[in-house]
């Protein structure tokens, strides 16, 4: 009863309060209370449930390949005597 609590502290990990959530399913929005003040919850996507291009398409922005690697540049074609006027003595 509420004696109890006036007496002694209450013993409990998780406490009663819950906060509205506006939660995002993938047929549509519904409202919900959490443990945790957020804005906003995604529910994880069901990638078997998708047609075969959607699912390949996802995987790629979720895994996106390697950036390919620059040749660098050689000083080894460049007439030095061209740019000798630049040089400081």
């Amino acid at each position: 009863n509420s004696n109890r609590a006036a007496v002694s502290h209450l013993r409990r990990r998780l406490y009663g309060r819950l906060y509205p959530v506006l939660l995002v399913k993938t047929d549509g929005t519904t409202r919900l209370r959490y443990g945790e003040p957020k804005r906003i919850l995604t529910l994880p996507l069901d990638s078997s449930a998708l047609p075969e291009a959607e699912r390949k398409a996802r995987l790629r922005r979720q895994f996106p390949t390697k950036p390919k690697t620059v040749a660098e540049e050689t000083f080894e074609g460049i007439d030095l005597d061209a740019y000798k006027k630049f040089w400081k003595k």
